[in-house]
């Protein structure tokens, strides 16, 4: 199946559109590629792997124009940017609150679905002025595959 087609869990293109532009950026076609490929996967990708994919179905992008467009998508909120361990940083088309897990063997990143350390969050102002407005989370641990 062709990535650009495949369904996604994301925004439409309209949608996209209006988020780029409301915060200054173009929405061009190889944009909402790049887009395309990021929400249509849960593999939290590196810059080279959308383009490696991409660029199956526009043979002339280029890595700039990625790394460019993931960027946007980052700063409008569209996507998130994971810096995990000491590899290159992945990029996640999922932005509701959810942590992910990492293989310290082959750097697989997966999402895991129902923990929730904002509940442990609540009792932070008892403990820190800090006035806490997030959190990263990242378990770390080794896939069924490098187990074996």
């Amino acid at each position: 199946m062709n990535p650009l087609d495949a369904p996604t869990h994301g925004m439409t293109p309209e949608e996209l559109r209006r988020a780029l532009e409301a915060r200054g950026h173009r929405f061009t076609a190889q944009r909402a590629a790049v887009y395309r490929v990021l929400s249509g996967t849960t593999a939290h990708p590196t810059a080279d792997d959308v383009f490696t994919c991409v660029r199956e179905h526009i043979p002339d992008i280029s890595l700039a124009t990625v790394y460019k467009a993931l960027e946007a998508f980052v700063t409008c909120g569209v996507a998130r940017k994971l810096s995990l361990g000491a590899g290159p940083a992945r990029y996640d088309g999922r932005t509701d609150e959810h942590e992910h897990i990492r293989c310290l063997s082959c750097g697989r990143v997966q999402d895991i679905e129902g923990l929730r350390p904002r509940d442990w969050m609540q009792g932070l102002s008892e403990m820190t002025p800090f006035d806490v407005v997030g959190y990263r989370l990242e378990l770390e641990g080794y896939c069924p595959d490098c187990l074996h």
